[in-house]
C-alpha cells in the first residue's frame, strides 16, 4: 500500500488507470462474493483518495464513486456499510475545483432507501439505517456548499431526503431513555452517534441550517407532506418537535417562510377533522412563538387573517352540526364533534393572543384594529345576533384581551383611536352580559398603564391601595374632552342592563377607578361625580322598571366608587360625607352596599325608600365639600344626561328616553281642516307591518306563473312580450336622453323637429339662466 501510494503521488497521471483496475477487480470480487478482497480494494481506494489531491484525481473519483455505488447495490449489509463509510470519507474532502458533471441522484435514492430498511434483525436494521443517514449527511455536506450542485435542493431530492430523516426521528424513545440514564459523556456521545433518531435529527438540523432564502419552501413542504401521510397531526407531539427544530435551525430572517407554509397547509386542511386542524394550529402557535421574538417579515396581518377565517369556519361547522342534531342518528357523536371544534377555536384564540402579545406596540395597535374590524357590530350586515355571531364576537374579543394584555400606550389617543373605540363601545351596548364583560376587560388592559388593576379587583373598601399614578398629560386631557362623554355614556347604559351579574358591576367599578387614576383631572372628576349621581337617581326613580338586584347593585357600585374617589382626591369634607352615607347604609340599608348585595342569600327589599335622605349621596353636600380651588362645583348641579347617538337607533334596545307611543304628524295641504293627524303605533301595529308572510306568498305565486308561462307558452307569444318590454325601455331612454343631453338655449335659435317639421326657436339673452359661476 505504501509503494502504491508513493507511485500514485509521484505519477498522478496514472491515477485514472489505477482506479479503473481497482474498480474492475472490486466488481469481479463482489459478483464472486469474495468479500475479503472487496474490503482490501476499498481500503486501497480510500487511502489513495486521502493521499492524492491533484487535478488528475477527477477521473479517479469517478471510479471510486462507481465502486461505492456497486457496494450499495449489492444488498449485503456489510458491504453497504463499507460503501457508506467510504463515501463519508470522500464527502469530508474539500476539493479545490468544482465538478461540473458529477451528480449524486443515485446516492440520494440509495441512502434514502437504506434509511427505511426493514431488515429482520434489529441490530442489522439499525446499522443499515445509521449508514443511510450518514450517507445522506455526506451528500448534504458535499453538495450544499457547491453552487454547481444546487440541484440537491430541488423537490425530487428533498422529497427523499427529508422524509428519510423524519422517519428515523419518529422513534426517539430509546434516545430519551438513554439520555436520562447515568452514563459518561463519552459513552452517551458514542451511543448517540449510533442511534438513528439522534443522528437523523443532527443531519436534519444541519440541512436546515444550510438552507438559503430560495430553498426554504422546498425544505419545509416535505415535512408537512410526511406529517400528513403518517397521520402525525393527532396527536401532534412529533409535529411540534419537528417545527421547533426547524425554527431554531433556520436563519431568523427566513422564519416568515415557515409560517406562510403552515398557513397555506392549514388552508388545504380547512375541511379536515377538527383534531387535525387543531394540531396544525398548535404547530403554528409554536412557530409563531419562536418567530415573534425576532423578525417575522410582512406576514403579521396574513397570520391573523387566516386564523380569523378558520375561526369563523370552525364556528360554522359546529353550528351546522348542532342544527342537524335532531336529524342525526347519534347525539353523542354530535356532542363530541362540538367539543372538538371548541378545541380548534381555543387553539386559534391562544395563537392569536400569544402572537399579538409578543409584537412591538406599533404592530400590536395595527393588529388590534384589524381584529376589531372583523367583529360583527350593530349597523353592519351581520348585526343580527344569531348564535354564531355571538360566538364569533366572544372569541374575537377574547383574543383581543390577550393581544391587549401588557399593552402600554404612551397616549390614550394611540391606544383608543376613534376607529377602535366606537365599534368597541357599540359591542358594550349589546344585550349579552358576557360580551359586555369582555369589552370592559379590553378597556381595562388599554387604560391601565401602571398595573393598578390587580389592586382594584372586586368592589371592596380599602384605605391603603398604594395606587401608582402620574400627572395626566395634555394629550390625555384632549382625549377626555373629545371622547370622555362616550365612555361615561357606555358605563351609564351598561349599569342598567337586566342581565348584569356581580362580575359586570365589579368590572364597571374597575373601569371607573382606572379612568380616575389614568385620565382624571379636576374637570373629569366633576364629570365622574355627575355620572355617579345620575346612576343613583336612575336606580331610585326606576323609570326602566329594573329588577331590584340591578337597582341595589347600582347603589353599591356608586358607594364603592365614591369611597374610592374620596381616597384619591383626599378631601376631608368629601371623605366625611361619603363615610357618613356608608355608615347609615350599614345600619339601615345594608343591601345598598357591595359586601351585602352580592352575597348569595342577600334579602332584597320590595322597594327603595326615596324619602330617607341620609341613605343617599346628595349633590348639595358633595358640592359643598368640594368648594375648594380647582373644582367647578357649579357643574355638579347640572344633571348628567347621556348623549343620543346612532347606536341607540341601530341597536334593538330600549332607549333611555322611555317611549310609550310615537305620534306621527302628517301635514296635508289637501285637508285644511285637520292640521295634524295622530296615530298611535303600538306593538301589534308594528308586528303587522313587519309581517311579510302574505307578500312572500304573492311573490312566490308570481314567480311560479312567470316560470310556467315561459315553459308552456308558444315562442311567438314570448317574443312579442319581450319585444314590447324592449320598445318601452327604448322609449323611456329616449325621453331621458332628450332631457339630459338637450343643447343649451342660444339667442341665435335652436333647431327643433316637431312632427317632421323643422322649427327655429330663439331665446332672448335676458331670459337665459346661467350658472352662478358664469355670472360676474
Amino acid at each position: 500500500m505504501e509503494k502504491l501510494t508513493f507511485y500514485a503521488v509521484s505519477a498522478p497521471e496514472k491515477l485514472d488507470r489505477i482506479g479503473e483496475y481497482l474498480a474492475e477487480r472490486l466488481s469481479r470480487d463482489v459478483v464472486r462474493h469474495r468479500y475479503g478482497y472487496v474490503v482490501i480494494a476499498m481500503e486501497a481506494l480510500d487511502q489513495l483518495l486521502m493521499a492524492c489531491h491533484s487535478q488528475s484525481i477527477k477521473p479517479f473519483v469517478e471510479s471510486f464513486l462507481h465502486m461505492v455505488a456497486k457496494l450499495l447495490e449489492s444488498g449485503e449489509p456489510d458491504l453497504q456499510v463499507l460503501g457508506t463509510n467510504s463515501f463519508v470519507k470522500f464527502a469530508n474532502i474539500e476539493e479545490d475545483t468544482p465538478s461540473y458533471h458529477r451528480r449524486y441522484d443515485f446516492f440520494v435514492s440509495q441512502f434514502s432507501a437504506m434509511c427505511h430498511s426493514t431488515h429482520e434483525d434489529s441490530e442489522t436494521r439499525t446499522r443499515i439505517r445509521v449508514a443511510g443517514i450518514k450517507g445522506l449527511q455526506g451528500v448534504v455536506r458535499k453538495t450544499v456548499n457547491d453552487e454547481l450542485q444546487a440541484i440537491i435542493w430541488e423537490p425530487q431530492h428533498m422529497d427523499k431526503l427529508i422524509p428519510s430523516m423524519l422517519f428515523n426521528m419518529q422513534d426517539n424513545e430509546d434516545s430519551e431513555r438513554y439520555s436520562t440514564s447515568t452514563h459518561t459523556a463519552s459513552e452517551r456521545e458514542r451511543w448517540l452517534e449510533e442511534n438513528p433518531a439522534s443522528l437523523a435529527e443532527s443531519c436534519f438540523r444541519e440541512l436546515l441550517g444550510r438552507a438559503a432564502y430560495g430553498n426554504m419552501n422546498n425544505a419545509v413542504h416535505p415535512v408537512l407532506v410526511h406529517l400528513d401521510n403518517h397521520h402525525l397531526w393527532d396527536p401532534n407531539d412529533f409535529a411540534v418537535s419537528c417545527f421547533r427544530i426547524i425554527m431554531y435551525s433556520i436563519q431568523a430572517q427566513h422564519s416568515h417562510h415557515v409560517i406562510q407554509q403552515v398557513l397555506s397547509h392549514l388552508d388545504t386542511h380547512s375541511k379536515n377533522t377538527p383534531r387535525v386542524r387543531a394540531g396544525i394550529v398548535q404547530v403554528l402557535l409554536e412557530t409563531v412563538a419562536i418567530a415573534a421574538k425576532g423578525s417575522i417579515g410582512p406576514t403579521v396581518l396574513e397570520v391573523f387573517n387566516t386564523l380569523l377565517k378558520h375561526l369563523r369556519m370552525s364556528v360554522d361547522f359546529e353550528l351546522g352540526d348542532g342544527s342537524r342534531r335532531n336529524s342525526a342518528s347519534s347525539h353523542s357523536s354530535t356532542r363530541t364533534k362540538e367539543s372538538e371544534e371548541r378545541i380548534v377555536q381555543n387553539a386559534i384564540i391562544q395563537t392569536i393572543g400569544f402572537f399579538g402579545g409578543n409584537l412591538p406596540d406599533y404592530q400590536r395597535a395595527e393588529v388590534m384594529m384589524f381584529i376589531m374590524g372583523k367583529v360583527p357590530v350593530y349597523g353592519t350586515p351581520c348585526h343580527t345576533l344569531d348564535t354564531g355571531t355571538k360566538r364569533i364576537q366572544a372569541m374575537l374579543l377574547s383574543s383581543l384581551i390577550m393581544v391587549t394584555s401588557g399593552f402600554k400606550c404612551k397616549t390614550m389617543c394611540a391606544g383608543l383611536p376613534v376607529s377602535f373605540l366606537e365599534p368597541l363601545c357599540s359591542i358594550s351596548l349589546m344585550e349579552d352580559s358576557e360580551l359586555r364583560q369582555l369589552v370592559l376587560e379590553i378597556l381595562h388592559n388599554i387604560i391601565d398603564r401602571h398595573d393598578n388593576r390587580a389592586k382594584l379587583r372586586g368592589i371592596r373598601y380599602e384605605s391603603a391601595l398604594k395606587i401608582k399614578r402620574e400627572k395626566i398629560s395634555k394629550q390625555d386631557v384632549v382625549f377626555m374632552k373629545k371622547h370622555g362623554q362616550q365612555l361615561y355614556r357606555h358605563i351609564y347604559l351598561g349599569c342598567k342592563e337586566d342581565d348584569n351579574v356581580q362580575k359586570n358591576f365589579e368590572l364597571l367599578f374597575t373601569a371607573l377607578a382606572l379612568i380616575t387614576i389614568e385620565l382624571a383631572n379636576e374637570e373629569v372628576v366633576i364629570d365622574l361625580m355627575r355620572l355617579s349621581i345620575a346612576l343613583q337617581d336612575m336606580a331610585l326613580v326606576n323609570e326602566e322598571n329594573m329588577p331590584m338586584f340591578i337597582r341595589c347593585g347600582i347603589m353599591a357600585l356608586v358607594a364603592a366608587y365614591l369611597n374610592f374617589l374620596s381616597q384619591m382626591i383626599a378631601n376631608p369634607p368629601f371623605c366625611q360625607h361619603v363615610s357618613k352615607v356608608i355608615e347609615m347604609r350599614n345600619l339601615d340599608a345594608p343591601h345598598l352596599l357591595p359586601e351585602h348585595v352580592f352575597r348569595e342569600k342577600c334579602v332584597l327589599p320590595d322597594s327603595l325608600d326615596r324619602d330617607d335622605v341620609g341613605l343617599y349621596f346628595q349633590t348639595a353636600d358633595l358640592a359643598e365639600a368640594l368648594s375648594v380651588p380647582g373644582y367647578n362645583v357649579e357643574r355638579l348641579a347640572v344633571p348628567y344626561i347621556p348623549q343620543v347617538t346612532d347606536e341607540d337607533r341601530l341597536s334593538r334596545r330600549k332607549s333611555f328616553v322611555d317611549t310609550i307611543s310615537l305620534q306621527v304628524d302628517i301635514l296635508s295641504n289637501s285637508l285644511p281642516d285637520q292640521s295634524q293627524l295622530a296615530e298611535e303605533i303600538t306593538f301589534e301595529t308594528l308586528k303587522k307591518a313587519i309581517d311579510t308572510t302574505g307578500l312572500e306568498e304573492q311573490e312566490r305565486e308570481r314567480r311560479r306563473q312567470v316560470m310556467e308561462k315561459f315553459q308552456k307558452a308558444p315562442f311567438e307569444e314570448i317574443a312579442a312580450h319581450c319585444e314590447s318590454k324592449a320598445s318601452m325601455l327604448h322609449d323611456r331612454l329616449a325621453q331621458i336622453f332628450e332631457l339630459t343631453i338637450r343643447p343649451p338655449p342660444s339667442p341665435s335659435g335652436t333647431v327643433m323637429v316637431t312632427s317632421g317639421h323643422v322649427q327655429y326657436q330663439s331665446v332672448p339673452v335676458y331670459e337665459m339662466k346661467f350658472p352662478d359661476l358664469c355670472v360676474y
